[in-house]
């Protein structure tokens, strides 16, 4: 399997951002144009993309729906959007826009008949967000945390049809400490599916450490903060990683 690095895109008012903790109280804006710094990341090598509506994460429902299909349509990489998809109509709305996959959330947890519907039609074009807290699943823009172990999810999701997961450890989410690869290994080997890691990630060398581990699922990680401040320089991770990968 090989591995893909995910740029993230946040998208709150309308504007490049980043979350501490996903804290919407500690944002950083890092770009007034989202679709600026998309161009700006495919430029520099990127062979997708990760976009998130957190004003639509927060809402329940896509608030920036037209700026991500725009981006969508303006880059020559796939696109996968996450933050408040909890209905059909919005994924069919972003995937027949031109958005690569979706990312369902929330629903996975609160909503099984939806989830059966969404991945018995669109099957390999949704992924499941696994959004956690100490193992446990968070929902609702991150605000709620549950009493559902993430594996003990995604095995139930798995027998449903699905085949891609992203694993955010929320605790390490914006604050550079290292991703948390010992669950995010956990998961993939639990479900033999694969999962992109999410959260932490601050040196290049913490995408190599994920990147071992490609032949058990892990099969790439979204990366934020570490790419906004410049401590990963994409450009130069992407011709590094492909010439070890």
């Amino acid at each position: 399997m090989s591995f893909t690095i995910y740029p993230a895109i946040d998208i709150r008012g309308g504007k490049c951002v980043r979350l501490f903790q996903g804290d919407y109280a500690q944002e950083t804006v890092y770009g007034e144009s989202p679709l600026d710094v998309a161009k700006q990341w495919v430029a520099q090598g990127a062979k997708w993309l990760h976009l998130v509506d957190l004003d639509g994460a927060k809402a329940g429902q896509p608030v920036h729906a037209e700026l991500v299909l725009s981006i969508a349509r303006s880059v020559d990489v796939p696109v996968q959007i996450g933050g408040g998809i909890r209905t059909l109509e919005d994924v069919a709305a972003y995937l027949e826009g031109g958005v690569a996959r979706v990312i369902i959330g929330t629903a996975a947890l609160e909503n099984r008949a939806f989830m059966e519907q969404a991945l018995s039609r669109y099957g390999n074009q949704i992924a499941i967000g696994l959004d956690c807290r100490k193992g446990f699943v968070a929902t609702r823009g991150w605000l709620e945390t549950s009493d559902v172990k993430a594996e003990d999810l995604a095995r139930e999701l798995v027998q449903l049809g699905a085949e891609t997961f992203i694993y955010t450890d929320i605790s390490r989410d914006g604050t550079l400490t290292g991703p948390n690869i010992e669950e995010i290994v956990s998961l993939a080997r639990a479900t033999g599916k694969q999962v992109i890691a999410s959260g932490g990630v601050s040196v290049e060398q913490d995408l190599f450490a994920l990147a071992n581990y490609a032949a058990d699922g892990v099969g790439g990680a979204i990366v934020g903060k570490a790419l906004y401040t410049g401590a990963i320089d994409l450009a130069q991770t992407l011709v590094r990683m492909n010439g070890s990968v």
